[in-house]
């Protein structure tokens, strides 16, 4: 078990009205969608292992996707440009804590999730409903890459019992609605009894309750925008994970979150 934990928490989803209802969408603002916090040279280090060492456990790349992992990796590189921690040069990328990282665009997932804190999943409509085509997820939290790869969103969200059928209409026509330009995120909250940022977790293995001592709060910023040339959607998950008494300490009591 690897702990990293922030120190700070930048927003509390739980503690607004529409940010708490699912989808809970609200605008991206320019510049916010990849971020660099405190906890960035700790998860990168674990990032970049866990690529090494986990193989498809964490990136899964299909033969039609390719394009839209290389418009992601362009769209990441972009966006970075604007950010004083990173120096992106022609075939490398210079890291906030010192790395140095080639710009692989025969591996673009590989790439992206060596250089951001940023998970990455890519969802390309197929038929009347977006699917799960490739994906960087170093940091799942209790799901596994394994188990949704290639399947569409109704049957990604199987176990989740909030997703009822009436969601998942307002989450395709919101999917079907993401315009170029306009990304948007969400957050959610899950309590753990472990700070491990690899929490894969099988469909049919039950959720087990947290045990008293040590409590850790996990954040997902989820964000969603489209790419313009292949029109993707590009699902990026942020996660934060903090301990209970710096929670204490900063004031911020553990919400009703869903325990994991």
């Amino acid at each position: 078990m690897v702990e990293i934990c922030q120190q700070e928490l930048p927003f509390r989803p739980w503690e607004d009205e529409h940010t708490r209802r699912l989808p809970g969408l609200t605008p991206t603002a320019p510049g916010e969608w990849l971020w660099v916090d405190d906890a960035y040279d700790a998860q990168m280090n674990h990032r970049r292992q866990l690529m090494s060492d986990k193989g498809d456990a964490v990136h899964r790349l299909s033969e039609t996707a390719l394009p839209a992992a290389q418009e992601l990796l362009e769209t990441v590189l972009e966006e970075l440009r604007a950010h004083s921690d990173f120096e992106i040069h022609a075939e490398r990328v210079i890291c906030p804590d010192g790395a140095q990282i080639e710009i692989n665009r025969a591996a673009p997932l590989l790439t992206v999730g060596a250089l951001v804190q940023e998970d990455f999943v890519i969802m390309e409509k197929i038929g009347d409903e977006h699917v799960l085509t490739a994906a960087i997820l170093c940091f799942p939290a209790s799901w596994t890459l394994e188990q949704k790869f290639l399947q569409p969103m109704t049957r990604i969200h199987v176990p989740v019992e909030e997703y009822t059928p009436e969601i998942a209409r307002r989450v395709q026509r919101l999917f079907d609605g993401i315009q170029v330009g306009r990304p948007m995120w969400r957050a959610n909250a899950l309590i753990y009894g472990d700070p491990e940022l690899h929490q894969p977790r099988r469909e049919e293995d039950k959720r087990g309750p947290v045990q008293s001592g040590r409590k850790f709060l996990r954040v997902e910023r989820q964000g969603m925008r489209r790419l313009p040339k292949t029109r993707a959607v590009i699902f990026s998950i942020h996660s934060f994970v903090l301990r209970d008494t710096r929670l204490a300490e900063l004031g911020i009591r553990l919400p009703q979150a869903e325990r994991a």
